[in-house]
């Protein structure tokens, strides 16, 4: 059985938009589809809805086939610096995903799909999503259905955003995401944008791309479907 590709970055905004645009071109040459994990607010003070020029770009890229992710509300850490949604109870992790999926639907790009930042969640998260419409939760070890309750196995890989950065640590992903592929597993890989325009990490997500496709994996995005063995179809 053929295995799946999933790749998706997180931390999309003006001052990443070129790296990220040149990343997606890229893909687009290998006819690989991205994942793009759009929170409403960043550090320092970003706020998506007074982007207009990035609310297009990502409005642009899911017509063209992309997919759009809720990654959180605003990168908010615990007070011991694990994700913004790793340990919340659900009422705040209500509270988060209202004004978050209320923030996304205003600027045009509402989604059903959510992967926390730092790719962790909470119980109190887990009972929260359905509450809010969401059917898809894109986790650490695993993709679950959300209606089906159904699980995916398979842990994503990553460059930045909790993830290290070091050359070594980019040979390892490749080479593991290599052996999942010629298992014909999930290669589930994720990179932060600002670690697109350095060559090392760049160059690793592309060698990780090309080698899965050498094994005949797939290209796909996260996406939420009516099969509950395999989450398929994209949803907004």
């Amino acid at each position: 059985m053929a295995g799946e590709l999933i790749v998706s970055v997180s931390g999309i905004r003006d001052r990443t938009l070129a790296d990220i645009d040149d990343f997606c071109r890229m893909l687009d040459a290998r006819g690989v589809p991205v994942s793009l994990l759009v929170a409403p607010r960043l550090k320092n003070s970003y706020r998506l809805e007074s982007d207009p020029a990035t609310v297009d770009w990502v409005s642009a890229r899911r017509s063209g086939g992309d997919a759009v992710v809720l990654h959180g509300y605003d990168e908010a850490a615990t007070k011991r610096l694990r994700g913004e949604f790793a340990t919340l109870p659900a009422h705040e992790a209500n509270l988060r995903l209202m004004g978050a999926d209320r923030v996304l639907e205003h600027v045009g790009l509402r989604t059903r799909l959510f992967a926390a930042p730092g790719w962790t969640v909470s119980a109190g998260t887990v009972t929260a999503l359905p509450r809010n419409g969401f059917r898809l939760l894109a986790g650490l070890y695993g993709i679950t259905d959300l209606v089906q309750r159904t699980t995916v196995r398979g842990r994503v890989l990553g460059i930045g955003e909790g993830f290290l950065t070091e050359p070594w640590w980019c040979r390892t992903l490749v080479l593991s995401a290599e052996r999942t592929a010629r298992r014909g597993g999930v290669v589930r890989v994720a990179v932060a944008a600002r670690q697109l325009r350095k060559p090392g990490p760049r160059q690793a997500m592309l060698d990780v791309v090309d080698l899965a496709l050498l094994h005949g994996c797939i290209p796909a995005v996260y996406r939420w479907g009516p099969d509950p063995a395999r989450p398929a179809s994209s949803a907004a």
